[in-house]
């Protein structure tokens, strides 16, 4: 009898000794099955938030990050992660899954896809994770909240300024117009068009030669886009809307090559009011920017962030302040919307340089 349990002891050591070293090498699963898994969320009592943008490419989501991270610890956020997808919706997915991982109370996501992005909101709230929308609309989900600048009025706001300039360059409002679009299918560039050609569609005078999306905001395909139609209607653009900086600075560098960069020639405007862009417009050589004021976009995500975090149960209208509800295909979206300006070289001092947002050295010293 007592070699039997002897032998059983032995038996159990050795089988437990081989579970272990199994469970180590079993690729997750059993890992899972034991408890032992190290791929789930983080909770250790403190106040996270993540904040992940669709790339850095930009100038301005510099600026993003920086306010949204100095609010976000203002308001008591013990930890915020920061990330960038590089524009790439499979490596956000994977860094939005990271986020998860590493324990976010809450992120605030803008989308590099946003027909697609909906399974990351999906996948948040399966695991007890808000998610504010930050800056371009995430279709078909239920995401919490979404906070952005009016696109459409921003392509509004472009056009109406495109007008203002045929009546007082060309006494008419008649011309070969170029739309160069951002990413395609992205919510926001369908709305930022859609406002350029609702004017567009107002003045039988204004052709629309050229309506082009560009993979990535490239400024380089930007630039290519111009060139082609600058060669096939013969230097005949009379006006260049961009959705963003960075396709405007390609419109830019186009016609720097024809001689043809100059506002008496040609219209240009773009939209985030980029340095670059701002410099060219105190030069002359376009003529306007958007400014989408960014403070008040990142401070209002971070305030929201950390305030769902505190109270995850709290209805969001008691968080913010909503301005309207805007329709994803899937429901109402609660929305709050922050201002937008536009600069042109009469009012630069008044607007980028009296935020804050450049210094006038930097834009004016480059002339």
């Amino acid at each position: 009898m007592k070699k039997l349990s002897i032998l059983l002891v032995v038996i159990l050591l050795v089988s437990s000794i081989s579970m272990a070293a199994f469970a180590q090498n079993d690729g997750g699963w059993l890992s899972n099955l034991l408890g032992n898994n190290d791929g789930a969320r983080e909770d250790d009592g403190q106040i996270k938030v993540g904040f992940l943008l669709k790339t850095m490419q930009e100038e301005r989501y510099i600026k993003d990050r920086d306010a949204f991270i100095e609010k976000a610890k203002e308001e008591g956020a013990d930890e915020v992660i920061f990330d960038s997808a590089n524009n790439d919706e499979n490596e956000q997915l994977s860094k939005f899954e990271n986020m998860l991982t590493q324990g976010a109370d809450v992120i605030v996501l803008q989308p590099v896809n946003t027909g697609t992005a909906s399974n990351m909101v999906k996948m948040a709230h399966e695991s007890g994770v808000a998610v504010i929308n930050y800056d371009s609309l995430i279709m078909n989900s239920d995401v919490d909240v979404f906070l952005t600048q009016d696109s459409w009025a921003v392509g509004e706001l472009q056009g109406e300024a495109m007008v203002k300039w045929f009546k007082e360059n060309r006494g008419e409002v008649k011309g070969n117009v170029v739309l160069l679009r951002g990413q395609p299918g992205d919510s926001n560039a369908n709305a930022f068009s859609q406002g350029v050609l609702d004017t567009v569609a107002e003045y039988e005078g204004l052709n629309l030669v050229v309506d082009q999306s560009h993979e990535g905001w490239s400024p380089d395909l930007a630039m290519e886009t111009t060139e082609n139609a600058l060669t096939r209607y013969d230097n005949e653009i009379d006006a260049i809307i961009a959705n963003n900086s960075g396709l405007a600075s390609g419109a830019v560098r186009a016609l720097e090559a024809q001689n043809m960069a100059d506002t008496d020639k040609v219209f240009v405007a773009g939209s985030d009011a980029d340095l670059l862009n701002i410099r060219y417009i105190a030069q002359g050589k376009q003529s306007i920017e958007i400014f989408k004021k960014v403070k008040p976009l990142a401070y209002a995500a971070a305030e929201t962030a950390v305030a769902l975090a505190k109270n995850p149960d709290r209805p969001i209208d008691e968080i913010i302040e909503i301005d309207r509800y805007v329709d994803n295909g899937q429901i109402e979206v609660p929305t709050v919307v922050t201002e937008i300006v536009v600069v042109n070289k009469d009012n630069i001092m008044d607007t980028v340089v009296a935020d804050g947002y450049h210094e006038a050295e930097e834009i004016f010293d480059q002339e």
